[in-house]
């Protein structure tokens, strides 16, 4: 005889809300998951084209609302959400403010527990979406704080945790299916690298993982701030690896190893210093624009070197990459020059070797960045 204990067998109700918001998220991944992919051409690399692709057109505002979808839907396929439980997670902005949004359209209440030192404008951004900022002086202590409140009956979605399990890398409309669907009628349809930064792991795992699925011949490059514990982990496959020095960059180069950083599938990782990063940042506007974060500017230094080095073997071919989240949120930070003098980042010798590439093909950063 089975015995059941007692609240534990979920009722009528409860299976009908389950499925209910589990349709919500369907329907929201039909409308949203092929984001625009962009593409330019610089005359110092002929014969190479490069792409981005926009995940900050996502209504959240950045890459982390398809993991703040998966999160959701990994909750609620496991029985751990139930409706009118409140959602808790650790997190910098991005992820925060897209479980946030998801948060109002299944009508949950959620709580982002944060460093206090996040840029002031993603804060706003949670808030306006109607969730909550616990925030912590010391950024070390987040997910202890999450766990918190996951005691107190909230659910924790973790998204370092979870990040690279959560998402169905084999397809189910991923950024990785996303993007070589939309390759398909391109003058170089499988291209030579993809590159991604890496916060929770996620991203990288699920492109990696495609790829091979896929048996594609694309390599994948993770560009990571210089010092960041992705870098020095992949380098000695140290899964105890700690970053060498803090990054401005939010997002990426995280202080430890998080459990979705897997080493082993990829094929090459790029260290970027904050100042390339930023520099990057404000040359994406000028080419597309509109303003991204730094991590897509992290992302734009790995495209141009590994560039110059298909170009020195006369090589031609594409090169994918994404635009992360939108700038508008780094507007008192990275796009404000009295911030950047407090911080000692000075953009003019970045500059000069950016325009330098995208004109020559040359890579020659600052004898003294």
């Amino acid at each position: 005889m089975t015995v059941t204990p007692p609240g534990a067998e979920p009722t009528e109700g409860a299976r009908a809300w389950n499925q209910q918001a589990i349709a919500r998220l369907e329907r929201e991944a039909a409308r949203s998951a092929d984001t625009h992919l962009l593409h330019l051409s610089f005359a110092g690399f002929p014969g190479i084209d490069f792409y981005f692709k926009d995940e900050a057109a996502h209504a959240s505002g950045s890459l982390k609302h398809r993991l703040a979808r998966s999160l959701y839907l990994y909750a609620l396929c496991n029985g751990r959400l139930r409706e009118g439980q409140a959602v808790v997670d650790a997190s910098s902005g991005s992820t925060a403010i897209s479980e946030a949004w998801f948060a109002g359209l299944l009508g949950l209440s959620f709580t982002a527990v944060m460093p206090a030192c996040t840029s002031p404008a993603k804060i706003r951004d949670v808030r306006a979406l109607g969730g909550h900022c616990d925030l912590v002086a010391n950024p070390a202590r987040v997910h202890a704080r999450a766990l918190e409140h996951a005691a107190g009956g909230a659910c924790h979605l973790d998204q370092f945790g979870l990040a690279e399990r959560a998402t169905d890398w084999r397809g189910n409309n991923n950024i990785a299916e996303s993007i070589v669907g939309q390759m398909r009628l391109e003058a170089y349809p499988e291209p030579r690298w993809i590159v991604c930064g890496a916060g929770t792991g996620g991203t990288s795992a699920t492109i990696g993982r495609y790829l091979r699925y896929r048996r594609l011949g694309t390599r994948m490059c993770v560009a990571e701030p210089r010092g960041g514990a992705y870098a020095e982990g992949w380098r000695r496959r140290d899964r105890d690896a700690r970053a060498t020095r803090p990054t401005l960059i939010e997002g990426i180069g995280r202080p430890a190893v998080e459990p979705g950083f897997l080493f082993e599938i990829a094929d090459r990782v790029c260290e970027i210093d904050d100042a390339a990063s930023i520099s990057a940042a404000w040359l994406l506007e000028s080419l597309l624009g509109r303003r991204y974060g730094g991590s897509s500017g992290t992302n734009l230094i790995a495209c141009l070197q590994l560039a110059a080095e298909m170009r020195e073997r006369a090589e031609t071919g594409s090169i994918v990459t994404l635009l992360c989240d939108r700038g508008e949120r780094y507007a008192e930070t990275l796009f404000d020059a009295d911030w950047l003098g407090a911080h000692g980042i000075a953009l003019g010798p970045w500059r000069d070797t950016l325009r330098l590439a995208i004109d020559s093909g040359e890579w020659k950063p600052p004898e003294d960045p």
